[in-house]
């Protein structure tokens, strides 16, 4: 195995990762609207990442699954959208989701350092297909960055000094 399949492996990872975080920030702030609602778009755009990453390792051997298949609202899924309502606005609601936005740009930064990583191989390589995946892919992964640290810059006051 060399970099640029333990870089594919660690990008599949992270998209897989990335995107069952969103999920599970949308559920959890299910009253932010916003958040809701761009986080499960976003989740698209994760999992997209991973099937593309899946179908580009298939060329340098790499058995990688495609993103996880949506499974039905269970249980936690349910306590999490009820809590999220009952809760509402208190400032405990707050600081979760900072915290989650703050998880979510980590990752999201994390990505787009292999993004970044994987580009520069392709262009030393000269592997059109790595250049063609990374040019694709990592401008969404900066737009998942700059839509968490816009709200982080949006409700930090708010939040912060109401608590």
């Amino acid at each position: 195995m060399n970099g640029i399949t333990l870089t594919l492996r660690a990008l599949h990872h992270g998209e897989r990762s990335l995107a069952k975080q969103l999920s599970t920030a949308a559920e959890r702030h299910h009253t932010e609207h916003e958040v809701h609602h761009v986080a499960q778009d976003l989740v698209l755009w994760s999992n997209d990442h991973c099937r593309r990453v899946a179908e580009t390792g298939r060329h340098y051997e790499l058995d990688l699954d495609g993103p996880p298949e949506k499974s039905a609202p269970g249980l936690v899924s349910t306590l999490r959208e009820k809590s999220a309502e009952a809760v509402g606005r208190r400032p405990e609601p707050g600081l979760l989701l900072l915290h989650d936005l703050r998880e979510l740009h980590l990752a999201a930064a994390g990505n787009s350092l292999y993004w970044e990583m994987l580009a520069q191989a392709g262009q030393a390589a000269k592997d059109d297909r790595l250049v063609e995946l990374a040019s694709f892919c990592h401008p969404r992964t900066l737009r998942q960055m700059r839509w968490t640290n816009t709200l982080i810059k949006t409700l930090s006051p708010q939040i912060l000094t109401s608590v």
